[in-house]
């Protein structure tokens, strides 16, 4: 049998990343090759590669938008492809590796793919931009909840606007909002350099960055913005990548990438942009954000049109990501009303996809009308790529639909004023206190995705009938005949134990729920204090729901309460309302209890873990059925 191991990562490290290690299992297990997968997601390495499973691999493949380390793979054979391609093409980029159609990588940097498939082959200018984004993102987003949180709670009318006075302490939760945001271009141009350079570059870039933000190293009373960061991280990157090659005595080698490169490529990326590029690069960024701020009127409509066509264009691509780094990149300017529309059109295709599904349910088989549920998820809060699926199968009627609908959203947003002061979209923002004028905010999200779905009713054709009332296909993943005491038990398995299943959970609301899974963890000895840590888990829930939707509900607390991770899990057969947000009751409730001290990456992996594997339709309906407390743990032992 074939050995493959695999490497997935996206910018932001939440959705594709998973997505594509997702399909490429999917797709390896079809064609009887066997895969591991390295994903390098929001929480960091996981399923971690080892020298042994690179050592007996037969080739490997790296689906990512983010640069990634192939120093690994020397003597390989490697395909380095975007993280689209593998979402989408999984089982075309294994067969390639049957055919042949793969060279060695030698360590030289490139991909080492054959000829002819320039399609597959990532533009490393998109991945080194990518790179810069997915670290900038995070100084966006909390700079930008951290003044809104301050404008919202501390702000006071005035005939100027919403002030915050000196002597609070808003002013200084704004303040380091304003901190947060002073760090978006070099961490950007950095972050780029060292895509490029590796550490070397790192430096440079964000120094060049730094510089790039501040239009005094270069007599400007404006800076050049996110367009000189973007600039001034290639510029470093590529500096440094040059002196690299340059040849010196053995001596001086240990000291080249710690002092000579990011020395000399600082003064390279600094007099150029001091000497050269800083004032005029400024002067266009002016131009282009006056140009922004005086639309008006029909400009504005065109303005809302591109935006909203590029957001749901390729749902999280290349396009979308220009059009999302051009909005974040006004916040920083004080501009949020070019943000309002975009977050608005982010949401737009996810929900009005699982719309769809739930309208017209004659136009999608059931696993389709099941992956609607998790798109109307995806969508609250604000992953675009939820749409994917559907776009993968029937391209030609959805992205039409789906672009229409997001500039129809955009559209209403841009003319009501709606604004955002925080790089990310979705209903979820709104909620959060981050929007201006959020009802319309609200009202252009729902338009944009009724307009989908009713797109999606004329354009699609209804499904055969006896697709239409087929199951979906049939895992074919055997349960695990392991038993409680099993020494090979799953991450999952090792966190309950037989007292804490019930396979037929008498309660009927949310809260009696709540209250029994407590008592069985407070019985089990995981919960010490059972009020604090039931005062944890409802707060939780006051603040959004943890019913996921898909008769699925996943309470969660994070308490000092807590001695060790456990999770209870209880099934209802009548189902239990849980508000949950697709308006499925909730069969399927696993409560996590963590130790406050170990929330952060562990609380994390537990509900990956779960997601993953509760996406699968037939999977849920066997738990859902489980007559035994051994035969559901015996399933949940699949979660690995």
């Amino acid at each position: 049998m074939m050995k493959l191991v695999a490497i997935t990562s996206c910018p932001n490290g939440i959705a594709h990343t998973y997505m594509a290690a997702e399909n490429l299992e999917k797709a390896a297990k079809k064609l009887g090759v066997e895969i591991k997968v390295e994903t390098q997601g929001g929480v960091g390495v996981e399923n971690e590669l080892s020298e042994k499973d690179i050592r007996d691999a037969d080739g490997v493949i790296i689906a990512a938008d983010k640069a990634v380390s192939k120093d690994r793979f020397v003597g390989k054979q490697l395909i380095s492809t975007g993280v689209q391609d593998g979402i989408r093409k999984p089982e075309e980029l294994i067969n390639r590796f049957e055919k042949g159609d793969v060279k060695v990588y030698r360590g030289t940097g490139n991909e080492q793919q054959s000829s002819g498939d320039g399609q597959n082959k990532q533009n490393p200018i998109y991945r080194h931009l990518m790179n810069g984004v997915s670290f900038m993102i995070p100084f966006i987003v909390v700079g930008g909840l951290l003044i809104a949180i301050a404008l919202t709670i501390g702000g006071e009318p005035t005939e100027a606007g919403i002030q915050i006075p000196e002597d609070s302490i808003w002013k200084t939760i704004e303040s380091i909002g304003g901190a947060a945001f002073g760090f978006m271009v070099p961490i950007l141009a950095g972050y780029i350099a060292y895509s490029i350079a590796d550490k070397p570059g790192l430096a440079p870039g964000m120094i060049g960055g730094f510089i790039a933000a501040n239009g005094s190293f270069y007599n400007s009373e404006a800076s050049a913005g996110f367009l000189g960061g973007i600039i001034a991280g290639f510029l470093a990157g590529y500096a440094a990548l040059l002196i690299k090659k340059i040849k010196v005595p053995k001596m001086m080698q240990p000291i080249m990438p710690i002092i000579i490169i990011p020395v000399f490529a600082s003064l390279v990326v600094g007099f150029i942009f001091v000497f050269l590029i800083g004032a005029p690069v400024a002067e266009v960024f002016v131009a282009l954000t006056g140009w922004l701020e005086g639309m008006q009127g029909t400009s504005s409509i065109v303005l809302a049109l591109i935006l909203g066509a590029m957001i749901a264009f390729d749902m999280g691509g290349p396009v979308n990501k220009v059009a999302f780094l051009f909005g974040a990149a006004m916040i920083v300017e004080g501009n949020y009303e070019i943000m309002g529309p975009i977050a608005a059109a982010i949401a737009i295709p996810p929900i009005g996809m699982g719309l769809a599904t739930l309208m017209f349910k004659d136009k999608f088989v059931p696993e389709q009308r099941e992956t609607g549920k998790a798109s109307l998820t995806m969508g609250f809060f604000g992953i675009t790529e939820g749409a994917i699926p559907f776009a993968a199968q029937d391209p030609l009627r959805v992205i039409p639909s789906i672009m229409v609908g997001s500039m129809v959203g955009s559209v209403i947003a841009m003319l009501s004023g709606v604004g955002n002061r925080v790089a990310h979209g979705g209903p979820i923002v709104g909620l959060l206190g981050a929007v201006d004028n959020v009802i319309m905010f609200f009202v252009a999200i729902a338009a944009g995705s009724v307009v989908v779905a009713f797109m999606i009713k004329f354009l699609k054709k209804d499904v055969e009938p006896a697709t239409a009332g087929a199951p979906a296909e049939a895992a074919e993943e055997p349960a695990s005949t392991s038993g409680p005491e099993a020494s090979d038990a799953s991450a999952l398995t090792k966190l309950t134990d037989l007292p804490l299943i019930d396979v037929d959970v008498k309660t009927t609301t949310r809260d009696e729920t709540i209250d029994y899974m407590v008592d069985q963890l407070v019985t089990d000895g995981a919960v010490t204090d059972r009020e604090a840590f039931k005062e944890a888990i409802m707060a939780r829930e006051q603040e959004s729901t943890t019913g996921i939707g898909m008769n699925v509900a996943i309470p969660h607390g994070k308490s000092d309460a807590v001695k060790e991770p456990r999770i209870a899990f209880s099934i209802s057969k009548e189902g239990i309302d849980w508000d949950s947000l697709d308006g499925s009751t909730s069969r399927l409730i696993f409560m996590i209890a963590v130790p406050k001290s170990k929330a952060g990456d562990q609380h994390l992996k537990i509900l990956q873990l779960l997601s993953r594997k509760l996406m699968n339709d037939e999977f849920r309906e066997e738990l859902i059925q489980a007559k035994t407390k051994e035969e559901a743990y015996r399933l949940l032992d699949e979660i690995k």
